[in-house]
């Protein structure tokens, strides 16, 4: 069986790769190369590569007596719910997107050691929150994305990539998010109400108190 590659081993290869500035060759024929990527590729280069840090650095929230999913809610994110009940909090966050909405669980979990049954509500919620997004007139997909690298407690977030406009299709949706101009809250507001309505429905719970 071979064995699995290591952090060093995986570095070593990329580096192998790099020109004499420490610079991998931007690959046109992959992403930079889309129809979809929002930058001119003339002029284009990717940083010098940096060596291996030590460790993984500790994120937010790493200990749970210090995670802000324990804190007591501020007025600010408290207006922001869009819905909750016992267990979990689906809230509106203001990015320049019809719609952008991050679900997170009560309990302190992150992904990789959240419980089965918290998992398999998580699964059911996330489907009724993506069929509610693309239910949105000006809304074309929902793109559900899951990071993890800065804070500790699971919390996915659903995108809604404006309709029609097939240069934000794709992963550079959020490349194309920070040069667009704000949505009006009125309009977010609607459109996450819109979700809400629909978990309601199926699951119970609070809507928004906006």
């Amino acid at each position: 069986m071979t064995s699995l590659e290591t952090a060093e081993e995986f570095h070593a290869r990329i580096a192998a790769a790099t020109d004499d500035d420490g610079r991998l060759k931007v690959a046109v024929e992959a992403m930079p190369g889309w129809d979809v990527f929002p930058y001119e590729i003339d002029g284009l280069r990717i940083k010098p590569l940096e060596p291996l840090v030590d460790d993984e650095p500790p994120r937010d929230g790493e200990d749970p007596a210090d995670c802000r999913c324990l804190q007591p809610r501020s007025p600010e994110s408290a207006a922001q719910v869009a819905w909750s009940n016992e267990r979990w909090t689906l809230s509106e966050i203001g990015m320049n997107l019809p719609i952008t909405l991050i679900l997170k669980p009560h309990q302190h979990c992150d992904l990789a050691d959240m419980p089965d049954e918290l998992a398999s509500e998580m699964g059911l919620l996330m489907v009724a929150i993506a069929r509610g997004v693309e239910e949105l007139p000006s809304v074309g997909r929902c793109h559900v994305g899951r990071y993890g690298d800065g804070g500790a407690h699971v919390h996915p977030f659903f995108f809604g990539r404006p309709a029609r406009m097939m240069q934000l299709r794709g992963s550079p949706l959020l490349d194309w998010e920070e040069n667009l101009p704000p949505v009006p809250e009125d309009v977010r507001r609607a459109n996450a109400a819109h979700v809400s309505s629909a978990l309601v429905a199926k699951f119970g719970g609070n809507g928004p108190a906006w």
